[in-house]
């Protein structure tokens, strides 16, 4: 009786410390630790949202990168990390994905993940390197039915990568190797160097290859066309209807983090993603800017679990 007392009476003085807490939070470095290698959706976000979150804040917002594993790796280390909102996670959709596609990802995400905010997402897209000498996907998948290509990927995982799995297998019935990386930059670049034949990837870490012509930019995944890449058509332009694919980003932190230090963190996104500037910035970037919150961002992880859940059993993805 005497240990359920002390118990309640712990409970009672940190709720009414939380808010306080809240005040002066952070009073410290914040550690942001994403789970992909630099050049990445993920890693470029993280550097936007850490450099205003530093001026915001006044404290420095350290950026780690940790890949390997399809973001578990990063993910593992956040989700065993103390629970005092100095430590926090910028992911991908994958997270949603390695649910179901890992047997032991080395974490349970409901149990030792928090959402906090879904800060943004971006269609994919399916490029060619400049080698292969075709222009739209459709050439592409001629080529394939006769010749051996390959195409790089984020990672086996990646909505990127399922996107693609689902285009190539189950929509054209075209076999087209898969190639993983640890990230969109280092797959990127193995397009640029034609050690691949296609890639998909986000659109952000893409953007600039496309529009300087070293890739092609052969179709996106969004229902309509992006404004920052307007000559690059949509799956269903391209004659693939009834599929839409992206790539969101969100911020997650160690489950038991306070509740209060959630609230203040969610609140301070919104108020940037809401910042003319900054919208204009990710705008340019191919990232559509989201927001809302907690709650709502752990509703919609759900809707993805399923989602990529039929996905992956429709396409046969497995992981080694």
């Amino acid at each position: 009786m005497k240990k359920v007392r002390i118990w309640l009476t712990f409970c009672i003085c940190a709720a009414s410390l939380s808010p306080a807490w809240a005040q002066t939070y952070p009073d410290r470095p914040v550690k942001l630790v994403i789970p992909w290698a630099p050049g990445g959706i993920a890693d470029i976000m993280g550097r936007l949202l850490g450099q205003k979150l530093s001026t915001l804040w006044g404290q420095p917002v350290v950026i780690e990168n940790r890949p390997g594993a399809s973001s578990n790796i990063g993910t593992a280390i956040v989700a065993k990390s103390a629970p005092d909102g100095y430590t926090f996670l910028l992911n991908t959709s994958s997270i949603a994905v390695n649910t179901t596609l890992f047997t032991n990802p080395g974490y349970e995400l409901e149990k030792n993940i928090t959402g906090v905010i879904n800060v943004a997402w971006s269609p994919n897209i399916i490029a060619s390197s400049n080698k292969l000498g075709v222009n739209t996907l459709q050439e592409a998948l001629v080529k394939a039915k006769s010749s051996r290509l390959s195409y790089g990927s984020p990672g086996p995982g990646t909505t990127a990568h399922l996107a693609a799995e689902y285009v190539f297998k189950v929509m054209s019935k075209v076999d087209i190797v898969p190639i993983p990386y640890n990230g969109a930059g280092p797959a990127i670049n193995a397009l640029v160097a034609a050690d691949v034949d296609l890639t998909s990837v986000s659109m952000p870490p893409s953007l600039q290859m496309i529009k300087s012509g070293r890739i092609k930019g052969l179709v996106v995944t969004s229902a309509k066309r992006m404004a920052v890449l307007p000559d690059v058509p949509t799956l269903a332009e391209s004659g693939y209807p009834g599929f839409e694919d992206y790539t969101w980003v969100g911020l997650f932190a160690p489950a038991g983090t306070p509740s209060a230090v959630i609230q203040k963190v969610n609140s301070d996104i919104t108020g940037l993603l809401a910042q003319p500037e900054f919208k204009e910035r990710l705008l340019s970037l191919g990232f559509e800017p989201v927001g809302g919150s907690s709650e709502s961002f752990a509703k919609y992880i759900q809707v993805e679990i399923k989602k990529w859940d039929r996905v992956i059993k429709e396409t046969g993805t497995t992981v080694q």
